[in-house]
């Protein structure tokens, strides 16, 4: 941290203090009861938040037959399952060692991709709770590595590493975003790696892609990935089935375009990817992360 002007070392250090005891008293409570005061505190006071106004836009345009008291319910569901998220994370290699935890709907495509050896990419969005998927993957041999955002606090993000790494057996390939993380990613894919990425938010500079039906613009990442390698593309998702219990479906993979035309081919895997997205959230609608401006920005206004 040399070159970091000592009042922004002296916040992250105090930021990086707050973090640590509230994970301490909640890895005190164990999963179960971490989970629950997670939701308490999501559902209670997220609705609350200006941001539950970009939820209240995202649902009137992705759900526009359904009524007020529906969106008001599966906002504060989300905060909810926001909040739970939230408390299952500091416990969360404790909740993968148990063995009711996790249950796999699919186990043959993991096998499959364990078997193969080859590069993949598994794919997935902010579904209950995201940071059990990989950890799942993990213990049946796909330990993939993580495209990730790293946190602007060093301390905290070192943190969170630790926790994601425990959890996963302290097998993690941690890949944050930015070029050097590219070329991290390239590379373990060159070695027939396999590489874990979230796609359901917003990348200015991405592609235009449908969800809902309206554009969305759309990393391309995967897409570009994965014709060049023409590996598998993996879709799995968490589905929440109580505190600290989940479900992961994980999906046969996806088919690879090969019209010859690499920038169509790029369009439609996109598509393929926000579509698969698309019927994940009609089916769980509460289980989904509402709160970031997916569409363009002139709806938000």
């Amino acid at each position: 941290m040399s070159g970091v002007p000592l009042v922004r070392r002296l916040r992250w250090r105090v930021e990086a203090a707050v973090v640590r005891a509230l994970m301490t008293g909640l890895r005190a409570l164990g999963p179960r009861r971490a989970s629950e005061l997670g939701g308490w505190i999501g559902r209670t006071l997220g609705p609350l938040l200006p941001v539950s106004r970009v939820a209240e836009v995202n649902l009137r345009l992705a759900f526009p037959d359904r009524d007020p008291a529906w969106r008001r319910a599966t906002i504060r569901a989300c905060w909810d399952n926001l909040g739970r998220v939230g408390g299952e994370l500091p416990v969360l290699p404790a909740l993968m060692d148990r063995a009711d935890a996790i249950e796999v709907e699919g186990l043959a495509h993991f096998r499959a991709i364990a078997a193969a050896g080859g590069p993949a990419i598994l794919f997935s969005g902010h579904f209950a709770n995201w940071e059990v998927l990989l950890p799942a993957a993990a213990r049946h041999g796909v330990a993939a590595g993580v495209v990730y955002r790293a946190i602007g606090n060093p301390l905290i993000d070192r943190m969170l590493t630790a926790i994601r790494t425990a959890a996963m057996g302290g097998r993690a390939l941690m890949l944050p975003k930015g070029p050097a993380g590219a070329r991290a990613t390239l590379a373990h894919l060159a070695r027939g790696g396999v590489v874990g990425m979230l796609l359901d938010q917003k990348m200015n500079d991405g592609i235009p892609a449908l969800l809902f039906g309206r554009t969305a613009m759309t990393a391309p990442a995967l897409a570009h990935l994965a014709l060049r390698f023409r590996c598998p593309v993996m879709p799995a998702r968490a589905e929440r089935l109580g505190p600290a219990r989940f479900r992961i479906v994980v999906e046969p993979p996806l088919p690879l375009p090969a019209s010859g035309d690499r920038h169509a081919d790029i369009a439609a895997l996109t598509q393929a990817v926000n579509d698969t997205l698309e019927r994940w959230i009609r089916d769980r609608p509460a289980e989904w992360l509402w709160l970031h401006r997916r569409f363009d920005k002139a709806l938000y206004r």
